[in-house]
C-alpha cells in the first residue's frame, strides 16, 4: 500500500468499528442520501408534504409486518408467514363482524387471538420440535394462505358492506391533515408498534433475553435464560402484531381481500435487512427496519416521479439488499 493510501486502512476501522456500536447509523445514512438524491432528480415536488406523507402512508403495513419480523430474526429465525397470518386475520375479522354479524370489536379481539395462536405453533414447531424456522414458516405459510383461501371462498369483502355493517374495521384507512401533509391512522399506528418494542428490546428484561438468544442460544441457556419460553413469546408476539396489522390493512385496502399483500413477507425481510438487523440474530435495534421500510418507499417514489418503470424499482431494491447484506458481514467481521 502506497503512502497516498495508507491512512485509508485507519479510517476504515475507525468507521467499521462506529457501525458496530451504531447499526442504526447504516439505515439513517442511506435514507439520507436517498432523499436527497431522489430529491435532486424528481425536483421540489418531491419534498412536497404530500408526497413525503403517502411515502409514510404507502409503507405502514410492510413497516408492521417488518416489526413482526425483526422479532423472529433477533432470535436468529425467519417467518416466511407473517403476511399469510396478516391476510388470514383480516378474513376471519372481516367474516365475523360483516357476514356473520358480531360486534367488531369482539371480532377483532378473536383476530388478535387467532395471530397470537398462529404465532404459536410456529413457535412450538421450532421449539419442541427442534425445527428450522425456515421450513416451519414456509410450511405454515401455505397452510394459513390454504386455510385463508378455504374460510374466504377466495372472494372479498367488499369496502360499502364494510361501511354498512362494521365501520371500525375502517379505523386506520382513515387519515388526518397536518399542513400540507396528509396521514393516516395506520402510519401512526405503525410508528407506535416500533415505539413500544423499542422499549421491549431495550428496557426489559425480556428484550436483553430476545438479543441474548440470537446471539448464541446455548450460551444463553447456560446463563439460566428459558430459551424456549423466550422463542415461542418472540413467536406469539409477531403473531399478535400481524393481526394488528390485519385491521390496518382493512382500512389501507379498503376491502377485505384474500389475495392482498401476497409479497408482504418479502418486502418485510427487505424491510429488516435494509434496516441493519443481521441475518445472524442477536444484533441491530428495531428502529432499523422503519428506516428500512421508509428507503424502500423513498425508493419507489423516487424512481416513479423520476419516470423509470416498476421493473427497474424491483431492481434497485434487489441491490439494495445486495449491499446491506455485505455491509452487515463487514460489520460483523468486527466481531469474529
Amino acid at each position: 500500500m502506497t503512502r497516498k493510501t495508507a491512512w485509508l486502512n485507519p479510517l476504515l476501522e475507525k468507521t467499521q468499528h462506529f457501525l458496530h456500536r451504531n447499526s442504526t447509523m447504516v439505515p439513517v445514512i442511506v435514507l439520507a442520501l436517498s432523499v436527497v438524491v431522489f430529491g435532486f432528480i424528481a425536483g421540489e415536488r418531491f419534498f412536497s408534504p404530500f408526497n413525503l406523507s403517502l411515502i409514510v402512508q404507502q409503507v405502514s403495513i410492510i413497516g408492521i409486518l417488518a416489526a413482526a419480523q425483526s422479532l423472529v430474526i433477533l432470535t436468529a429465525g425467519i417467518d416466511l408467514s407473517v403476511a399469510a397470518i396478516m391476510v388470514l386475520m383480516s378474513v376471519v375479522a372481516g367474516n365475523l363482524a360483516v357476514n356473520m354479524g358480531m360486534p367488531a370489536p369482539l371480532a377483532l379481539l378473536v383476530a388478535l387471538a387467532g395471530g397470537a395462536a398462529a404465532g404459536w405453533v410456529n413457535g412450538l414447531f421450532v421449539t419442541r420440535l427442534n425445527l428450522p424456522p425456515f421450513i416451519v414458516t414456509l410450511g405454515t405459510w401455505n397452510i394459513f394462505f390454504a386455510l385463508n383461501l378455504w374460510l374466504s371462498g377466495a372472494q372479498s369483502i367488499r369496502g360499502q358492506d364494510i361501511d354498512d355493517k362494521a365501520p371500525l374495521l375502517k379505523f386506520f384507512g382513515e387519515s388526518v391533515a397536518l399542513g400540507g401533509a396528509k396521514l393516516s391512522y395506520g402510519s401512526f399506528l405503525m410508528i407506535g408498534i416500533f415505539a413500544v418494542l423499542w422499549f421491549m428490546l431495550t428496557r426489559t428484561a425480556w428484550g436483553r433475553h430476545v438479543y441474548a438468544v440470537g446471539d448464541d442460544r446455548q450460551a444463553a441457556e447456560l446463563c439460566g435464560i428459558r430459551t424456549g419460553r423466550v422463542l415461542i413469546s418472540v413467536y406469539m408476539l409477531a403473531g399478535v402484531i400481524c393481526a394488528i396489522g390485519a385491521w390496518a390493512s382493512i382500512g389501507r385496502v379498503g376491502a377485505v381481500s384474500p389475495q392482498s399483500f401476497y409479497e408482504g413477507n418479502l418486502q418485510s425481510i427487505t424491510a429488516v435487512v435494509i434496516g441493519g438487523i443481521s441475518l445472524f440474530g442477536g444484533r441491530g435495534s428495531i428502529l432499523g427496519p422503519l428506516l428500512g421500510a421508509l428507503i424502500v418507499g423513498v425508493f419507489q417514489s423516487g424512481l416513479r416521479m423520476a419516470g423509470m418503470d416498476v421493473l427497474w424499482q424491483v431492481f434497485a431494491i434487489g441491490w439494495l439488499i445486495i449491499i446491506a447484506v455485505a455491509i452487515d458481514q463487514w460489520i460483523r467481521k468486527l466481531a469474529s
